[in-house]
């Protein structure tokens, strides 16, 4: 079982580097961005859930999904999966 925290795998879907390793019904090649604010890292979706990590401007995020205003990816430096506003995200 591969830690969901450092590894980008939720029960719908999983970072394609991880299919060797995880079944996932889908797989995502994460696309490689910079954040345009500070953010918090949440654990969760919600805007009240645990963050995890504070990101800087100019922070470098991988994005697996953009859902409803929410993306999740990894916070590449930081080496934490997590959500995040999607305002954030430039392109």
């Amino acid at each position: 079982m591969l830690d969901a925290s450092t590894n980008a795998v939720r029960p719908d879907i999983a970072d394609v580097r991880l299919a060797d390793r995880v079944f996932a019904p889908h797989y995502a090649a994460p696309l490689r961005r910079t954040l345009s604010s500070s953010v918090d890292l949440r654990e969760s979706r919600g805007r009240d859930a645990l963050t995890i990590a504070h990101l800087p401007v100019g922070a470098t995020f991988d994005l697996l999904d953009l859902t409803g205003g929410v993306a999740w990816g990894i916070a590449v430096d930081a080496g934490l999966v997590g959500y995040l506003d999607a305002d954030v995200v430039a392109t």
